[in-house]
């Protein structure tokens, strides 16, 4: 589709405001989203009304008692529909109140509340891979393999890397929603990838790292492509993907701090 008939669109003067719900469905891993249209722009997700949806649909509840309620809980500039749009991350809970089964955040929050004196802070190193439709790695040969891994690492030139457009949007997409995205590289197999989110403190790691991986998979949509999360996409030789955590706390970070850290890692 041509995306200039989208600008057109998306440029026409706008009183009010869009804001796109995104939640984690019951896979755990895969996001889903739906736009409210609000009268005046959110300053904090509070100010959001509670919304709902179908969770027969995203396996998150039975047909017969299909509602889950969307609690909104970080708000992001929308990168998409830029203006005073919003995005929306929000917890998920059941007809009952209760946390669904993905909903991980709930007890997260919890335990970062309990903590909130050692001022816990991460940083997430998130690997991806791009991928064509039919599920191969972009640029790819269709009929066999590109050569052997070393080049391809923090590579430069286009027989090294494969997809940085859709890097350098999604690294500006973060910027511009107010996401701590702290740097991004080539890895070691070509068609991946890897930025990082933080330092961040407390819940707003977890926050910061799902709105991040929705603008991932947002951003890859416009290029028809596929950001697969994959921890093993190509059996053989070839480089797996993670998300690597970094971590500490206040009196790790402060003077004479190591001890803290040899002390908890022997814990």
């Amino acid at each position: 589709m041509d995306k200039a008939i989208l600008s057109k669109y998306l440029s026409l003067e706008q009183e009010k405001v869009q804001c796109m719900y995104v939640w984690i469905d019951g896979t755990g891993e895969y996001l889903r989203a739906k736009t409210k249209t609000v009268s005046i722009e959110p300053k904090d997700p509070k100010e959001l009304p509670i919304w709902n949806f179908d969770g027969s649909s995203t396996y998150q509840a039975e047909g017969s008692n299909s509602d889950v309620y969307l609690y909104p809980v970080a708000l992001y500039k929308d990168p998409f529909r830029g203006g005073k749009n919003k995005l929306v991350l929000c917890d998920t809970y059941k007809y009952n109140k209760k946390p669904t089964d993905t909903n991980n955040r709930h007890s997260c929050a919890e335990a970062m509340e309990k903590a909130k004196d050692a001022h816990p802070w991460f940083g997430i190193e998130q690997e991806y891979t791009l991928l064509d439709i039919d599920g191969h790695p972009l640029g790819w040969p269709k009929n066999g393999f590109p050569g052997p891994q070393g080049p391809y690492y923090c590579g430069v030139g286009a027989d090294k890397v494969n997809g940085r457009d859709i890097v350098e949007c999604h690294y500006r997409a973060c910027l511009f929603a107010g996401i701590e995205i702290s740097g991004t590289n080539a890895e070691v197999m070509p068609a991946q990838w890897e930025y990082q989110i933080g330092p961040c403190e407390g819940i707003s790691m977890g926050d910061e790292l799902w709105a991040s991986r929705f603008m991932l998979h947002r951003t890859a949509e416009d290029f028809g492509v596929v950001a697969s999360l994959d921890p093993k996409p190509m059996e053989g030789d070839w480089n797996g993907a993670g998300a690597h955590c970094n971590f500490s706390t206040a009196e790790m970070r402060a003077e004479g701090g190591l001890k803290y850290v040899h002390g908890n890692i022997v814990q």
